[in-house]
Order: structure tokens, then C-alpha cells, then sequence
């Protein structure tokens, strides 16, 4: 079906640019693509902000303007795992260690006093220098210039915890150098436990190792086998002739299980691998090693990447600058719900799996069991792609975190893997079997172990765009997007019945999510994730929060529907607000009840073959038919006729009185100044009733969103 779908806004037949006859959308009736009900499909969500505004955003007046724009069930996002922290989602609780170091379980028991904040820790034995979220702070502690830190990976992919070979989960480190060097040679100062079987091998192929993982291979250096490590500090000439290469790698499949630092009271001290320091460079003819790492406690130091990092840290390891961008509370599990920005639906809310234990996450959905606080959905981590992690290790975390899961409450409803913004499939360095993509080979794992049915939903999120600029031809592109990368997770192996939600999504698009361009790419994406069938999409974000965009001049954030004052307090509203309301409250009617969505092709195109025109038609509960138009022209009106084909061959039209509602350039704009940025003019959508008949021309703005709502003849 979604081959066909993608027919219908691709293969069509050029004309002239601007014809000077009225054009068609052709509503096919025949068959819905998709049955929905607003309060369920049409959500929003929560995330991660500044520590000292919380209490300013969940206020009763700013809620209040919040829930104004119409938005459903909500969905909590989990940022400590993207930043490598281990989320105290309960401030108070146990440590592994009574001294407040080690493994911490947030109380599982609910007290007078209710979770308002919730903070994330660093962890001390991280490996990255920088991933998904990490560019803006932290930093790895193998090449950070200390042989009293180290790197420890994750002791729940070990054996005590997998019930599995640790060679079927080998962990690894990447050392990326800026450039091609040299390379004959490495040190490695191992930890406790340290590898006893390892191979250090170098990447050969034209793309980044990490990034574009098929666009090269990994090759053994010919010294580079190891099945005796001994640990301590290991000088290896890997190569008698020089290699030249960029990335490293170092692959260990057996571990000593000797205990690290933290002592052996504790069985996660003593398995996986660890590393104190790491040297890479070439040793000369007379033993001289030359280091090409930069070794340094900040992002300065050589670019170092992990498979996993163990989830022990202390309570000095609390990550607290409240004025910083990457810093910010979690807000907590009993302001979220008692707040009413949660409209009193069940919430989708997620665990922190990553960087945490399957006890803590266990503690977290016993505490909002015990408090009632309703649940649809549970989401296990946060965007595993972006931190590089296995298939296979993301799978044997969940089956761990599923189990202690239902433990709590078997009718829990998991899913995942919470993927970044991608619009291609998702590759990894090919396994024995020569299998690339991520989702595929995470469903293998599930089935390989009789466990698919521990996912009840597959999750991504939806970030099309990148870059300061966004071309005011991004916009063509959306619903092809969204379609897109829905039918890879299909074609990937993601059976039917397992329901597809987008649990986060805008554009990315610098300061054009703002302007009219924000509105407009909103009710395509939302439009074409349903028509795609899809069951749940999600506006990031609720709360009146986003920083300026470090690397953009002009640009103050994407994520929000309002601009608020130096103290957080909303002042304006943005064009994604008023998207929000025609989106929920003219196109969806907002009652609890099926809506039909249905396709819809359009002849209004550019001589590229651009759409110019895209259209979401809508049977809802009180009987009429609402369209949803997006006028994508940016200069131009078009006037557009409306046939609904009907499966006995013949054609209606709306007729009587038809509600036109239009939000264009011309009731708003938006004028860039950072923080000081604003619309001007600043209107609501002009909202008219029109006497129609079956052939009436309806004239759509330039670059406008048009809802048309009546009867048919």
C-alpha cells in the first residue's frame, strides 16, 4: 500500500507551471488508508529543560495555553541516555553501595511528598568523546590523560546477565583520528577486568567508519591478534610495513573477570572489559613510539567511541549546571501527572535503559503503578543508533528490562528502539551473515529467542532535516519522507500487527520551524504519517523551550509553539501553534471517535514534478468530509477544484455551506533576531462559511494551510 501512496504524490504527469484553469484534488473514497481517533493519534510531548524553568512551565496559567492547541496523548521524552547519564528518576533511593556510589534503584514507594525534579548523572567510566548528545560536554576517559580513570563497558552484556557467549556480544572501542595517519603500533593500559582475547584492526573504504558503516571494511592487522592478554600496560607492533588509516578499532571477545577498582562485593565490577588509556601511533626502526592522540579531560582530546559503558557512577557525579543548554531537569513523574499537561490520557512514558538496570527501570513503573497514574506505552532507551550500539547488545538490554518488566505488570506494552531522525534505513557493520540493517537484524535477535512478542510497538522519531538553512524545497519533500522510512521498518521485518509510532518529531529546520514553513511541513508530516497507517505521531514539543541553535547565526531553536520572556513565561505564540489548532480542532473533530482518513492525488505541480499542492481528506464522526490543504507554492494562490471519486464510478463535490479556514503569509510572518525573534503580523486563521456547488473553485493562499469542511451532494 505505501508503494501506491507514494504513486500518488510522485507519478505525475508534468504541465505548464502555473495552468490558467482551476486544478484538481481527487479524493479517492473507496478505500480508507487509515482509522484514527485524534486524542490518540494526534500527540505531543515532554522533554529534558532548563532546571530553573520547570517550575515556571508547569504552571497552571502557562498549562493552560499549553493544552490550548488541541494536542492528545503525551509522550515523555528520555534525554540522560542520548547525554551518557544514568537517570535518577526518583532522587531518592539505594545505592549498590551504602556509601552513595555504585548502582542506584530510584524508591519504589510512593511518599507525601511528590517527584517535581529529576537530574541526570555522569558516568565516570564513559568512552565517548562525544555521540549523539555528548559534543556539548564530558568526554572519554581513555585518551583523557589519566591512568587513574578508565573506560569500563557494560557488565549487563556479559554472561552473568545475557545467559549468552560473550563472544556473541563483543565490545569494542573506536579511536577516530582527525585525519589519515600512520599507524603501526598501539598501548593499550588495560583495566580490571582486562581482554584476554582481542583483535585491534584498522578501517579501509572511502566513508566513516562510524557513519557510513558498508562503505568500508574492518581488516585485522596482521599483528594485531591476540588470545593471551595478559593486561597491564601492552606495547603491540602491529605492522611491520606502515598502515595508513583514520579509524581504529579494538574488538574483545573474552574477558579476564578479574574485578575492577570498585572491589569484588559487587559482580558487575568484575565482568566486561576496561581500559585506563589508549596510545595509537607507529614505532620507529630503533623501538621509539610515537603517539598521534591528543590526550586531554575535555573535547579537545583524540575522538574515542564505545559499545557500552558501565552504569556505575557516585552521587558527586550529579550533572548540575541549570544555566547551561545541555543540562536540565527530567521534570518529575508526579509534576508530569498532576499537572494536567497529560489531559488526563494515558501517557507513553519511557525507562532508561542504555545507561541503567533493569531493577531501577522495574522501580520506576512499580512507583507509577502504585500512584494510578495511567500508561499506554512503555519506550526501552533512547536512540541506541545514535550511541552506536549493536543491534544484538540493544536486544539482549531489552529482554532483560522486558522481563523485569513484566514482572511488575505482565500487560505491560514495551517497544523501541526510539530511533533518531533518519529518512534511510539504518546500517551497522555487517555481522557473519552479512546482514546491514539495524532494525532487522534487532528483530532477529527477539524472534532467534521466541521473544517478538515482547514488542507490542516499534518507535522512531522523525527529524527530516539538518543544517542551519533549510531550502524552502524541503517542503516537497515531507510526505515521500515520512512514507518512506515508515515502509523501510516494514520491509526491514516489522510484522503489520506491530504498530508504528512516531514518538517525537519537527522539523529541525533552524529558525524556519517558526516561520510559515513550520506550519505548513506540520500538517504534511502528520498528514502523511497517517495516510502511511501509522498509529500515533508526536509534536516536540509541549513545553515553551528551545535554546539557540549553537551553529546557526540567526537562529533561536526549532521546538516550540510559543516564545517566552527572559524568566520562561510565554509571550507570543508561533506559526507551529496555529498549525496545532487546524491540525486538531477544524481538520480532526476533537471528540474521542473513529476518523477515516483517506488518499488524495493532486495535478497542482511545478514543471520539476515538485507537488505543489498535497491534500489529507477526512470522514469524521459528525458525517462531514475535512480536507486538509497545503498550498506549497511560495508565491503563488491556486485555485483548486475537489472531486470525490466514489466506487461505482461517479464523482461528488462538497455542496451548501462549506467552512474555509486559511493561515497564510498574510496572517503571519515571522522576523528573525534571536532570542528577540516575533511575527509580525501575528493573526489567528481567518475562518470563513461559503455557499458551494459541485464545481467551485477554491482559491488556496501562497504557502497557506487550508482546511475545507462540509457535505457532499
Amino acid at each position: 500500500m505505501l508503494h501506491k501512496l507514494g504513486i500518488l504524490f510522485l507519478a505525475l504527469p508534468l504541465a505548464a507551471r502555473f495552468p490558467a484553469n482551476a486544478q484538481t484534488i481527487a479524493v479517492d473514497t473507496t478505500r480508507a488508508a487509515n482509522t484514527f481517533r485524534p486524542r490518540y493519534a494526534l500527540g505531543s510531548t515532554v522533554d529534558r529543560v532548563p532546571a530553573n524553568a520547570t517550575d515556571t512551565f508547569f504552571r497552571p496559567d502557562q498549562i493552560r495555553q499549553i493544552l490550548s492547541a488541541g494536542w492528545g496523548v503525551i509522550s515523555y521524552r528520555q534525554n540522560t541516555d542520548l547525554f551518557v547519564q544514568a537517570w535518577h528518576w526518583n532522587p531518592k533511593g539505594e545505592w549498590s553501595d551504602p556509601r552513595g556510589k555504585g548502582y542506584f534503584v530510584g524508591d519504589a514507594n510512593p511518599s507525601k511528598e511528590q517527584i517535581r525534579h529529576s537530574y541526570g548523572y555522569s558516568l565516570p567510566h564513559r568512552g565517548f568523546t562525544r555521540n549523539g548528545g555528548t559534543e556539548f560536554d564530558g568526554f572519554s576517559r581513555m585518551d583523557d590523560g589519566s591512568l587513574d580513570t578508565y573506560w569500563k563497558s557494560n557488565p549487563y552484556l556479559t554472561k552473568d546477565f545475557t545467559g549468552e557467549d560473550d563472544a556473541l556480544h563483543p565490545q569494542w572501542v573506536v579511536i577516530g583520528l582527525e585525519k589519515n595517519e600512520i599507524v603501526n603500533a598501539i598501548r593499550i593500559a588495560w583495566g580490571e577486568p582486562y581482554a584476554r582475547v582481542y583483535e585491534i584492526q584498522y578501517w579501509v573504504g572511502d566513508g566513516d567508519a562510524m557513519d557510513e558503516p558498508t562503505r568500508g571494511v574492518w581488516k585485522t592487522f596482521p599483528g594485531g591478534t591476540i588470545t593471551d592478554g595478559k593486561g597491564g600496560m601492552n606495547r603491540l607492533r602491529l605492522s611491520e610495513s606502515p598502515v595508513e588509516t583514520r579509524f581504529v578499532r579494538v574488538l574483545m571477545d573474552e574477558s579476564s573477570n578479574t574485578c575492577d577498582s570498585h572491589g569484588p562485593g559487587d559482580r558487575r565490577n568484575c565482568v566486561g572489559y576496561a581500559i585506563r588509556e589508549v596510545y595509537l601511533g607507529s614505532l620507529s626502526a630503533d623501538g621509539e613510539f610515537h603517539d598521534v592522540m591528543h590526550h586531554a579531560p575535555d573535547q579537545k582530546q583524540t575522538l574515542t567511541l564505545c559499545s557500552s559503558v558501565d552504569p556505575w557512577h557516585e552521587a558527586s557525579d550529579l550533572y548540575d549546571a541549570p544555566d547551561r543548554m545541555e543540562s536540565g531537569d527530567q521534570p518529575g513523574f508526579d509534576l508530569f501527572f498532576t499537572s494536567g499537561i497529560t489531559r488526563g490520557l494515558p501517557a507513553i512514558i519511557p525507562v532508561a535503559m542504555l545507561y541503567s538496570t533493569p531493577q531501577d527501570a522495574a522501580a520506576q513503573m512499580t512507583y507509577i503503578k502504585k500512584r494510578n497514574y495511567p500508561v499506554s506505552y512503555i519506550e526501552m532507551g533512547e536512540e541506541p543508533d545514535g550511541q552506536y550500539m549493536s543491534p544484538e547488545d540493544y536486544g539482549a538490554l531489552y529482554l532483560q528490562f522486558a522481563t523485569a518488566l513484566h514482572k511488575v505488570d505482565p500487560d505491560f506494552k514495551l517497544g523501541g528502539p526510539v530511533f533518531e531522525g533518519v529518512t534511510e534505513d539504518i546500517k551497522v557493520w555487517p555481522d557473519a551473515q552479512g546482514r546491514t540493517s539495524w532494525l532487522g537484524r534487532f528483530l532477529d535477535y527477539l524472534k532467534g529467542r521466541g521473544r517478538l512478542q515482547d514488542l507490542a510497538f516499534m518507535s522512531f522519531e522523525h527529524y527530516p532535516y539538518d543544517g542551519c538553512d533549510t531550502p524552502w524545497e524541503d517542503l516537497y519533500r515531507e510526505p515521500q519522507l515520512i512514507m518512506h522510512i515508515m515502509k523501510v521498518w516494514r520491509d526491514d521485518g516489522l510484522p503489520p500487527g506491530i504498530a508504528l509510532l512516531d514518538t517525537e518529531t519537527n522539523d529541525h529546520g533552524g529558525e524556519a520551524a517558526v516561520d510559515i514553513f513550520g506550519a505548513l511541513w506540520l500538517a504534511d508530516s502528520f498528514g502523511g504519517f497517517l495516510t502511511a497507517g501509522g498509529q500515533s505521531t508526536h509534536y516536540y514539543h509541549d513545553l515553551p523551550y528551545s535554546p539557540p541553535h549553537p551553529a546557526c547565526a540567526n537562529s533561536w531553536g526549532t521546538y516550540h509553539m510559543f516564545m517566552v520572556d527572559d524568566h520562561h513565561q510565554i509571550r507570543q505564540r508561533t506559526s507551529q501553534y496555529y498549525a496545532a489548532r487546524l491540525i486538531t480542532q477544524e481538520w480532526a473533530q476533537p471528540v474521542d471517535a473513529d476518523h477515516r482518513l483517506f488518499v488524495a492525488s493532486s495535478d497542482v505541480h511545478d514543471n520539476q514534478g515538485n507537488i505543489l499542492i498535497t491534500a489529507y481528506p477526512l470522514l469524521r464522526p459528525d458525517g462531514q468530509w475535512s480536507l486538509m490543504l497545503v498550498n506549497k507554492d511560495h508565491d503563488h494562490s491556486h485555485g483548486v477544484t475537489i472531486e470525490f471519486d466514489t466506487a461505482d464510478n461517479k464523482t461528488q463535490g462538497f455542496t451548501g455551506d462549506v467552512t474555509m479556514i486559511t493561515f497564510g503569509r498574510e496572517q503571519y510572518q515571522w522576523h528573525a533576531a534571536r532570542k528577540q525573534g516575533h511575527a509580525d503580523p501575528d493573526h489567528p486563521p481567518v475562518k470563513t462559511v461559503i455557499r458551494v456547488t459541485h464545481d467551485t473553485t477554491y482559491t488556496l493562499p501562497a504557502a497557506s494551510l487550508t482546511i475545507l469542511r462540509g457535505n457532499l451532494q
